[in-house]
């Protein structure tokens, strides 16, 4: 018939007889006092009270009403207080396996910051690589990765879209242009993965639309292609989020369709199921308008 939580308004307005009052004590603005309690009573179908010259008052309907809100409230708040107490009883360490790029933004933004405050006694410990490494082996307990997942033995949740651009150096364009097109890029000086990443996504994008291209620069790591292209080496397919920030690096062509793919958050299904990943796992789909500007730029 109506959401629980008007109630929790309703007994702020009877102890402070005012909105503004109520308001003050909830941290939340008189507007939203004035309206879940008017929520409260159309749903109802009942006044509560009464608003005089001196502040509110409460109706026959309402001094009815509020011992029983009083219960709620008071009901409401132990449960508060049971799940605090189970989150700091929550121990232990998440080891979270992402690219490197990925880790400023994932700090700086105070994303686990928030998440260190609500749960003290976990802590996020980073293993970096810009290959997937084997959760179901118990490498990592998390991961946040962009590409196809066809492991049935991982369960994710789907935090933003990874998307990549062609990028140059303005010292490189100086010297040698920039390609104004995907075939132009043929005639250019390539930076790429070495043989160690063959599966890539990039790769296997740039042997198929410069299969005779010059390749100046290799590196295993999404790093080592922004530092070579930054060097003016060469230029190379990067992520937009990292790119895009860096004044240093110029975008000459896409987004790429072709490159564009998920990032997930992923764990196994036995993971899942355990306190501290799981409360990790929760916390990050709730941080997803925080978490996209960092994955996606």
């Amino acid at each position: 018939m109506f959401d629980w939580d008007d109630l929790r308004y309703f007994v702020a307005v009877a102890r402070h007889q005012s909105t503004l009052a109520a308001a003050r004590a909830l941290g939340v603005n008189q507007s939203t006092v004035q309206r879940r309690l008017a929520e409260l009573e159309r749903k109802t179908g009942q006044q509560f009270v009464k608003r005089l010259p001196t502040g509110y008052t409460l109706t026959p309907a309402g001094e009815a009403l509020l011992p029983v809100a009083q219960q709620v409230a008071q009901a409401v708040a132990a449960v508060e207080q049971h799940i605090e107490a189970a989150r700091r009883d929550i121990v232990g360490v998440i080891r979270l396996t992402c690219p490197e790029p990925l880790v400023p933004g994932l700090t700086r933004g105070a994303i686990l910051d928030r998440f260190h405050a609500r749960y003290p006694g976990l802590r996020v410990e980073f293993v970096l690589s810009d290959k997937y490494l084997d959760l179901a082996k118990g490498d990592v307990d998390v991961a946040l990765r962009s590409g196809d997942t066809d492991d049935n033995a991982l369960i994710g949740r789907k935090i933003a879209d990874s998307m990549w651009a062609v990028y140059a150096s303005p010292k490189y364009i100086a010297r040698r242009g920039q390609p104004d097109s995907i075939e132009a890029m043929a005639t250019h000086d390539l930076v790429g993965f070495d043989e160690t990443m063959p599966n890539h996504r990039a790769t296997q994008w740039l042997r198929k639309i410069a299969p005779h291209g010059r390749l100046v620069a290799r590196s295993n790591s999404v790093l080592g292609l922004l530092y070579s292209v930054k060097a003016g080496v060469g230029i190379a397919p990067l992520p937009t989020a990292i790119a895009d920030a860096d004044p240093e690096l110029v975008r000459v062509l896409g987004p790429i369709p072709e490159l564009t793919r998920i990032w997930r958050i992923l764990t196994t299904q036995e993971l899942r199921r355990t306190p501290r990943v799981s409360a990790f796992f929760d916390f990050m789909v709730e941080e997803i308008e925080a978490l996209r500007p960092v994955l996606t730029g």
